[in-house]
């Protein structure tokens, strides 16, 4: 079994005190802060008025007063395009850091083949978003 060692003084006590105080600065700010709201949401609660009236039940729509019931037919096909508009966004991203990486020197080939299989990746989705008809407007 190994031994530790305890120091009772020195540089190695100042220096764990500095770290453990650095932490203790952070839990300081989080418990202020968990207060502040805290006390926020308390007092808001104690000050308020709760009048509750037919009106004030009601479900509010920007400033239009609801007509019907709430349930309406939504077309699937805005959410196809927005879910291939995130797809192809989110996946583009990815080429910024892969041009800053070909520009380093060592790296130029096998990222510039890298980029390409990831385009393949990105023309083989959409080719079969086009050969599926999601991209047809109807």
């Amino acid at each position: 079994m190994p031994e530790t060692t305890v120091r009772t003084a020195g540089a190695g006590v100042r220096l764990a005190v500095g770290y453990f105080h650095s932490y203790s600065v952070v839990g300081l700010l989080a418990v202020v802060g968990v207060l502040f709201v805290a006390v926020a949401f308390a007092s808001g609660r104690l000050l308020r008025p709760v009048v509750p009236t037919r009106e004030k039940m009601l479900t509010y729509e920007c400033g239009v007063d609801p007509v019907g019931e709430g349930w309406a037919h939504t077309q699937v096909r805005y959410y196809v395009y927005a879910f291939l508009y995130v797809i192809f966004a989110v996946d583009s991203i990815f080429l910024f850091p892969w041009a800053t990486v070909f520009a380093a020197p060592g790296f130029g080939g096998t990222t510039l083949v890298e980029m390409f299989i990831f385009l393949g990746f990105l023309a083989v989705g959409l080719l079969y978003a086009w050969k599926k008809g999601v991209l047809e407007w109807t």
